[in-house]
């Protein structure tokens, strides 16, 4: 599996404001398969598309 990052948001937004959820569901509209994900290291929110690698 191959993960491409679309976007990075920090963790610290203001209350009841979800912009990654907003991000990705947009995305999504657009027929992206398109995820968000915790970054523990940088305290972020990323917006991930999941690509399979075909096996050589």
């Amino acid at each position: 599996m191959s993960r491409t990052v679309l976007e990075r948001f920090p963790a610290g937004g203001p209350w009841g404001s979800w912009p990654a959820e907003e991000f990705a569901g947009a995305r999504r509209a657009e027929g992206l398969p398109a995820r968000v994900v915790m970054d523990l290291e940088s305290d972020a929110f990323l917006v991930i598309v999941e690509q399979r690698v075909p096996e050589e």
